[in-house]
């Protein structure tokens, strides 16, 4: 058999062009054709009139099918087929074929979905006429609490898997099939007929549910970091960064009353899309904007030392100076690329860089730690110059309240003479009276554009700069004049927290992690100072009374059971019961004196008090052997000589005892029920056990300095007990 019988595996002929000559396969040069015109046989005569005339090609649906097309383009008219079949017939240039496997999969996929709700639906009892109105529901998170019957069942993610959920798991070869060049995409997507689910490993949430989730971040959340658009609509931010989309959801799912265990199923999930996301490079800014959100309300943990939040926030910066956020206007110069420059997103980046700053400084402030913030001309330049670089009423004051925090760290806490970075104590008595008067300054400055936030931040930063009190000489002149601005500015913060209300209600609930942490930072103040000589200068009824209230909002604001506030609240009321006030002690000139006031933990600025009172907390609990999980249980009243309150605690999280009942000091009375929200979610509520991987076996209470104190304290409990814990929703 010759050649020319043969003629598509012909060679090429030489240089004598007599033969003809075959067409490269234009497919396999990356050229888009109609089917038809692949062998076609090309004369040498005719090249040139061809290059003349317009290039055939097949409509979609010829190419679909692989056929030929006689579709013809100036003027257009339908080819035959189009016409006999009566289909729509055009060309678009992105058209890509459609696998019939793809096409295949995916409905096999949907007959097993559809099985699936048949049979779920048959097990309920409901009659088949119900299905429809019962759908949504089938592909939502189970609402009920599951049973557990072990540790292992009480802290695995899937324990609180839905029936989509397991469907999803264990059909996932049928997912794999699926031909992503079809615009379906198995890892992120369940289809059924035209609803998407929106998924993420082996959790998914129905349309409906993302758009309540993101109406709750909006409304609760989104004022306290004000900086995202609610016009947008939840594809839209899934189009722009999918860790931005789950992010939110995840935010939004804190106090979500609907699913109770949504929080926890999405935890281990999104935490690997975090790091997933920063292995991708390079980056997209609106990942910045999902760090910003998850530095602020990160997913709850019982141990500092699993803690990713310190180190999320380096790395938030970071990619932000990379992008060049902080050079929104040039951006030019951090890309290979041509930028066109848009002012709608040039005053996004602004405000994302803004918000970048906020964060990072509350983080640091509230971990104790050197901020990483750039306070530049981006965030410093006149807006009269650039109005693209001028930020929202509600953002702007709450940049300059952080500006000021940092100017109180590099202040107080950056003596590069001193080991531990303090400054000396003639120092500081010059400096906290410049600070001071900056501060009163600052307040009059917003007072006209002041809400309830933004006065919570403030007072917030007033307590940051009158905790150096504890650093202080106890033989200066000042000394019990700094403690009195102490106590003031602890009292007035914590009275702001509790009192927190806006339009939609009280939110103390919804406060980013910053706001707790300070709120045990004054707490451990009114400990501090109660049982120390200056319980002599101070209305002790009242601090009694708001210390008890204070643990009780720290309990308010825990998330899920056996977290850290729950925790730290408990350690709180213990701390409470350790010892009276101790014998006056008398200096050379006869003044009254006492050094308990002094930290042994001098290295994490103003939050030094709060990891010395845990420091001196853990060294007790070590001696006495205290049961801290029997503690949660029945939490402890801190009036008592007992190590709980056992007739006067019930369950830990539905519980409305606090550590005064039963106690005989009238004025650790029990603390009044924190005003229900908007959405009828009780504060004190959390949303069962912590997932997989949060909770590690025999860790510590709180591991203020884990580096120093691995291997040193041995606490004499076993956290096997866990697994008798139930886990307990959200009335």
């Amino acid at each position: 058999m010759g050649g020319a019988d043969h003629p598509a595996v012909s060679p090429a002929v030489g240089s004598d062009g007599g033969a003809p000559v075959r067409k490269r396969n234009v497919a396999a040069a990356g050229l888009e054709s109609s089917p038809a015109s692949i062998d076609e046989v090309e004369d040498p005569e005719n090249r040139d009139e061809k290059k003349r005339q317009p290039v055939k090609r097949a409509c979609n649906e010829c190419r679909q099918q692989k056929l030929r097309c006689d579709v013809v383009q100036d003027p257009w008219t339908d080819c035959s087929r189009c016409r006999r079949l009566k289909l729509d017939c055009k060309i678009e240039s992105n058209f890509k074929r459609v696998g019939k496997r793809s096409r295949n999969a995916e409905m096999e996929r949907e007959i097993i979905e559809l099985r699936k709700q048949i049979a779920t639906v048959q097990a309920n009892g409901t009659t088949p006429q119900q299905t429809p109105t019962s759908l949504p529901a089938v592909h939502t998170p189970k609402q009920e609490t599951p049973s557990h019957g072990g540790s292992a069942a009480v802290y695995h993610t899937p324990s609180a898997m839905s029936t989509t959920d397991q469907y999803m798991g264990s059909h996932e070869a049928v997912a794999s099939l699926l031909d992503l060049r079809s615009g379906f995409d198995g890892s992120n997507y369940m289809r059924n007929g035209t609803h998407h689910f929106k998924r993420i490993e082996d959790v998914a949430v129905v349309p409906e549910r993302v758009t309540e989730l993101f109406n709750l971040f909006f409304t609760f959340y989104h004022p306290f970091l004000p900086f995202l658009s609610r016009e947008q609509s939840p594809d839209e931010y899934y189009s722009a960064s999918p860790l931005l989309f789950w992010t939110i959801i995840s935010v939004g799912a804190r106090r979500y009353q609907s699913d109770t265990h949504l929080l926890n199923s999405l935890a281990g999930p999104v935490t690997r899309l975090v790091w997933s996301t920063l292995a991708d490079i390079p980056q997209s800014y609106h990942v910045v904007k999902a760090l910003c959100l998850l530095c602020t309300w990160p997913f709850p943990t019982s141990s500092t030392s699993t803690d990713p939040t310190f180190m999320l926030c380096g790395m938030m910066v970071q990619v932000a100076m990379q992008l060049g956020l902080h050079r929104p206007s040039h951006t030019q110069d951090f890309s290979k690329f041509r930028v066109e420059l848009i002012e709608e997103e040039l005053r996004d980046k602004v405000r994302t860089w803004a918000v970048c700053n906020i964060v990072a400084q509350r983080v640091a402030t509230g971990y104790g730690q050197p901020p990483s913030t750039l306070y530049d001309w981006t965030l410093s330049s006149n807006e009269s110059m650039d109005p693209n670089f001028k930020l929202p009423e509600d953002m702007k004051p709450r940049l300059e309240i952080e500006k000021f925090c940092d100017k109180i760290t590099k202040s107080l806490y950056t003596n590069r003479q001193d080991p531990v970075g303090l400054c000396s104590d003639k120092e500081r008595s010059t400096l906290i009276s410049f600070l001071s008067r900056d501060f009163d300054e600052l307040e009059n400055h917003l007072k006209p554009q002041r809400d309830s936030i933004t006065d919570l931040f403030l007072r917030a930063s007033n307590l940051h700069l009158h905790l150096s009190a504890f650093f202080d000489n106890t033989t200066a002149k000042n000394y019990r004049e700094r403690l009195l601005s102490l106590y003031v500015a602890a009292t007035t913060f914590l009275e702001a927290a509790m009192t927190l209300e806006t339009e939609v209600g009280p939110v103390l609930s919804y406060t980013p992690y910053y706001v707790y942490q300070m709120m045990v930072a004054g707490g451990c103040t009114l400990l501090k100072l109660c049982k120390s000589f200056f319980a002599a200068h101070i209305d002790m009824d009242y601090a009694k009374n708001l210390f008890n209230r204070t643990i009780w909002a720290i309990r308010g604001v825990s998330v899920s059971s056996n977290d850290l506030p729950e925790r730290l609240a408990e350690v709180l009321a213990q701390m409470w019961r350790l010892g009276n006030a101790p014998t006056p002690k008398f200096g050379p000139d006869g003044s009254e004196i006492d050094d308990s006031l002094m930290l042994k933990v001098r290295c994490r600025m103003s939050m030094s008090l709060l990891f010395d009172s845990v420091w001196r907390w853990r060294e007790d609990a070590r001696t006495k052997g205290r049961n801290i999980e029997a503690c949660l249980k029945n939490p402890t009243d801190p009036d008592s000589n007992a190590d709980s309150s056992a007739s006067s605690a019930g369950p830990t999280r539905t519980s409305t005892a606090t550590p005064g009942v039963g106690g005989a000091d009238p004025s650790l009375a029990p603390a009044p029920l924190l005003p229900q929200t908007g959405i009828g979610v009780p504060p004190s509520t959390g949303v069962g056990p912590l997932p997989s991987g949060f909770i590690e076996p025999n860790y510590e209470v709180f591991d203020p300095l884990n580096w120093l104190l691995d291997g040193l304290v041995d606490l004499p409990y076993s956290y096997s007990t866990i697994s008798g814990m139930e886990s307990q929703g959200m009335a």
